[in-house]
């Protein structure tokens, strides 16, 4: 049997970083309680660790999309709730009924069919204007006779503060408040807590900003409020000379204009350090900072560095996600989300 062997990449998880995001969000949200989503397995971070670590700071209500997600979460801390955000499909009746988690219904179909297994207390969402998931206003109607627990409904352009939808989403929501009754009301996803009060309602739902992603990439403010929660690093598994006018990675992108000295690192699209980065990207070991040449391929990325670089060092992946962002063109969801399974992980 083979003994298990470390992976030559790393991603520390900052533990601290992501309970001062979740401190600083909730401040933002005056009197409204912060919840959190954890799904796609916390942004990429890990679920399980992020619940335990908001929980114990008191966050109680917490958001994933689907039973597959709530199932591989398993239990919740004492005095928490878990809710579903993708409804309840007929294969998902038995489980929701279980009681481990609430789904939010988002349709006529689902809510009949909610009413009809005898279903207890639900959140709803309400489209106010996405046209994504969500009943509209008009046929709120069907809900009569649930036992709603929170009504949601969610921003589309909240990154976007001088947007005219957000204060057309914000007054389509006051008139759902009035009209459909619930224990709670929630609107405000990252972006919107940044958007002010109006927007807080009774409870709000971060979700990037909680990973150190920054909604709202111009907003300086939130620059010093938010810390970065993740740092990726990569082990140098060769060093390597480039003759001039050789090419470096898949389709000759690159091509050496001096001799020069190449490191290759551990790393690729398979673990999230995706295409975009080809040719833009940037490690860095100690105080320097070393330029992506090429294609990054699928498991391995090329660096072009000094002498002092050699087999076996670690480099780091700066931890500015909307810095990372315009540099790959990627959103700062997808630098999160699509980090993989590959890395030694450890929580600090």
């Amino acid at each position: 049997m083979l003994e298990s062997v470390p992976a030559a990449l790393r991603l520390t998880i900052d533990g601290d970083a992501i309970a001062a995001n979740w401190r600083w969000l909730r401040e933002q949200g005056g009197e409204a309680a912060c919840g959190a989503a954890v799904k796609a397995d916390g942004y990429g971070l890990g679920a399980r660790g992020v619940v335990d670590r908001l929980a114990h700071e008191g966050c109680r209500d917490f958001f994933v999309s689907n039973w597959s997600e709530a199932a591989a979460l398993g239990r919740m801390p004492e005095g928490a709730t878990l809710s579903v955000l993708h409804g309840a499909r007929e294969v998902d009746m038995a489980t929701a009924l279980s009681g481990t988690a609430r789904p939010v219904l988002n349709s006529a179909e689902q809510v009949a069919r909610w009413k009809a297994a005898g279903g207890g207390g639900c959140d709803v969402m309400i489209d106010t204007g996405m046209n994504r998931l969500g009943l509209r206003p008009e046929e709120a109607g069907v809900l009569e006779g649930l036992e709603i627990e929170t009504l949601l409904s969610h921003l589309a352009c909240a990154d976007e503060p001088d947007h005219p939808m957000n204060e057309r989403q914000l007054a389509s929501f006051r008139q759902v408040r009035s009209a459909i009754p619930a224990k709670r009301y929630s609107l405000a996803n990252s972006a919107g807590i940044c958007l002010g009060a109006a927007y807080a309602f009774d409870l709000t739902r971060p979700g990037l900003a909680l990973y150190g992603g920054v909604p709202v990439p111009d907003d300086v403010a939130q620059h010093d409020g938010l810390r970065p929660a993740a740092l990726i690093e990569a082990e140098v598994i060769q060093v390597r000379d480039v003759e001039e006018e050789e090419s470096v990675g898949y389709g000759a992108t690159w091509v050496a204009g001096l001799p020069c000295r190449v490191a290759i690192l551990n790393v690729g699209y398979a673990d999230g350090y995706l295409r975009g980065f080809s040719n833009v990207g940037s490690w860095r070991s100690r105080d320097a900072i070393y330029p992506v040449i090429g294609r990054v391929s699928m498991d391995l990325v090329a660096i072009q560095v000094g002498r002092e670089v050699r087999e076996g060092d670690w480099m780091a992946l700066d931890q500015d996600l909307p810095a990372l962002a315009r540099m790959s063109g990627l959103s700062q969801y997808e630098l999160l989300t699509t980090l993989g399974h590959r890395y030694q992980r450890h929580w600090t």
